[in-house]
């Protein structure tokens, strides 16, 4: 009896730059990617839309103010140079951020456009609507997956969508695809939907 290979598994991945959990998945998901046969292929989302109805404490509210600017240079980014960008953007973003600590918003979307070798000008669409139909699409496709009661990230395998996994410290190696599989399998059951626990530790850079 011939088996045929089970067909390379395609990974869509949302993100908000803002997010340190998102950025702790997106590790794992570059760890899947060394250990694991996966085409991945990356997407913004934007909690700034997601909460812009919300009722929201003042601080976060602030927050939420704040992260429009870099995903919106995200996807003018691709709106003109392609999909292509959008990763390396998010990395020099994110490494920043996140790692970084840093929280000067508009000079790390400029340092990150340097980085990535792209114009200057695509900073000044973060202040503006000019793409915000196609943030919204493409926030809309996580959406419709998982449904409007979670955050970022959300991770499609084969167009089964969840949001997370929330993990930290992102594992690698072996671990990191044992991980993938397990949720892999998950997909692969059409009524589950959820596990969850709460959160005893922050981001582990």
């Amino acid at each position: 009896m011939t088996v045929t290979p089970a067909a390379r598994p395609v990974v869509d991945f949302w993100f908000d730059p803002a997010c340190p959990w998102a950025w702790m998945t997106s590790r794992w998901m570059d760890e899947v990617s060394r250990v694991r046969d996966v085409d991945v292929r990356w997407h913004v989302m934007s909690l700034s839309v997601l909460n812009e109805k919300r009722d929201l404490p003042e601080h976060y509210r602030a927050l939420m103010d704040d992260a429009w600017a870099p995903v919106r240079t995200i996807v003018a980014a691709a709106r003109d140079h392609g999909d292509q960008v959008i990763k390396p953007l998010y990395d020099a973003m994110g490494t920043r951020r996140h790692p970084g600590g840093r929280t000067d918003t508009a000079q790390i979307v400029a340092e990150s456009l340097a980085e990535v070798g792209l114009p200057a000008e695509l900073a000044a669409v973060g202040a503006t609507d000019e793409v915000d139909a196609l943030l919204r699409e493409s926030h809309e496709e996580a959406m419709a997956l998982v449904g409007d009661e979670v955050g970022t990230p959300v991770v499609a395998i084969d167009g089964v969508g969840f949001f997370g996994p929330v993990i930290t410290p992102a594992p690698t190696g072996d671990d990191a695809g044992r991980l993938f599989d397990g949720l892999a399998l998950v997909t692969s059951v059409p009524g589950f939907y959820e596990l969850k626990r709460t959160r005893t530790a922050g981001p582990q850079f």
